[in-house]
């Protein structure tokens, strides 16, 4: 496999600062992926995320198979050309949505059933497949698929969830093996970047030996890059905590570490001390949409009516665009009336102060003050509802 590479450029504790080359673009980690499920991030535009300084974006397996097709998506010549963003993407398997429809899917060794939430109509997804659905959507970093279980579950449960998702993840390895080296083999797959990684992904649920033991199988299967899943699914925040802390330092020290699903801004803070490298999440996407603003002191409910004669931006130290251009006062009567505008202004915002904040810890890493960094913003941030 040619066009993708990680390099550690910088080191402060277990904060790694680093690049990531592929076929689309370098990015530059640690990283926060702003959430496209359908190929678009919801209210804003690629040109807003250009602007924002967004490097790379997620897209969703499940979603963009069942609309429009990850066949239209190949023949148009994959997802980067379909949606018009020329810079990297990372395409989950589609496991956490079929793990989300829970009453409607049914899991066997072979892979997932599932009625899609769209129309009822039944798919099967499978590790093959999944890899073939991403090798046609041609994105930069493939997840293999995996089963994720709620919180709380039984060791039983999870150590079958572990040993499954570890049977998957061969498939799914040894499927992409052979789409790249014989593409004939699959004439109705269409690689639309041969440049392609592939991501394993630890599960063990909240069990310190089933991570340690899913590690060893995943990363003895041997992939570009390790996820940590199965987290951020209801679990207690120290625990979260706890199991990255246990399963970071276990994964090979020369390969992205990617904490999928989380989280709130403290949280990325802990996990890149931690030795996380990327992250995803819609937390600021949602909110965002649901009027609620992050700001350096935590987050604001832009609908309050303390709010409908304040002449302040939303965060007084933010440069991104809404916080130049528009005060509080605005950005509430924009939600309160319903106006489409809201939801865009709200979420440059939300999107600018989770990209700065990886900018910022980037940059104390590289002079080694990112513990600094890490006791000011947890001195600053907090996670309750402020009245500012």
């Amino acid at each position: 496999m040619t066009g993708f590479t990680f390099t550690i450029t910088h080191r402060d504790g277990a904060a790694r600062r680093g690049e990531l080359t592929t076929a689309h673009g370098v990015v530059q980690t640690p990283a926060f992926m702003p959430v496209g499920t359908r190929g678009a991030v919801k209210a804003i535009t690629h040109r807003d995320l250009d602007d924002l300084g967004a490097e790379i974006i997620l897209g969703n397996t499940y979603h963009l198979h069942l609309r429009p097709g990850d066949g239209v998506i190949g023949r148009a010549g994959g997802l980067h050309r379909f949606i018009g963003w020329p810079k990297p993407i990372l395409t989950d398997s589609g496991g956490y949505q079929v793990f989300s429809l829970a009453a409607m899917r049914r899991v066997s060794d072979e892979g997932v059933q599932f009625r899609s939430h769209l129309d009822g109509a039944l798919y099967a997804l499978t590790p093959e497949g999944a890899a073939d659905i991403q090798a046609q959507l041609g994105s930069d970093v493939a997840m293999v698929l995996d089963e994720c279980i709620a919180a709380p579950a039984t060791r039983e449960a999870s150590e079958a969830a572990t040993a499954r998702s570890a049977r998957w993840a061969r498939r799914a390895r040894e499927r992409l093996r052979r789409l790249r080296e014989d593409p004939a083999s699959a004439p109705d797959v269409r690689v639309t970047n041969p440049g392609q990684a592939q991501f394993g992904i630890i599960q063990g649920g909240v069990f310190p030996d089933l991570r340690a033991r899913s590690v060893d199988e995943t990363v003895a299967i041997g992939f570009e890059g390790y996820a940590i899943g199965g987290l951020s699914v209801g679990e207690p925040l120290g625990v979260m905590y706890d199991v990255v802390a246990h399963t970071a330092p276990r994964l090979p020290a020369d390969r992205p570490r990617y904490l999928m699903g989380t989280g709130m801004p403290d949280d990325l803070i802990e996990c890149v001390a931690r030795g996380i490298d990327m992250f995803d999440c819609v937390l600021p996407t949602r909110n965002a949409r649901n009027g609620q603003l992050l700001t350096r002191s935590g987050a604001i409910a832009i609908k309050n009516a303390q709010y409908a004669e304040d002449a302040q931006p939303p965060d007084l130290e933010c440069g991104c665009y809404t916080c130049r251009h528009f005060s509080r006062a605005y950005l509430r009567h924009l939600f309160t009336v319903g106006e489409m505008t809201a939801a865009t202004l709200n979420t440059i915002h939300n999107l600018y102060f989770y990209l700065d904040t990886m900018r910022r810890i980037r940059e104390a890493i590289v002079f080694g003050t990112f513990e600094r960094l890490r006791l000011e913003f947890h001195q600053t941030f907090s996670r309750r509802p402020q009245h500012l």
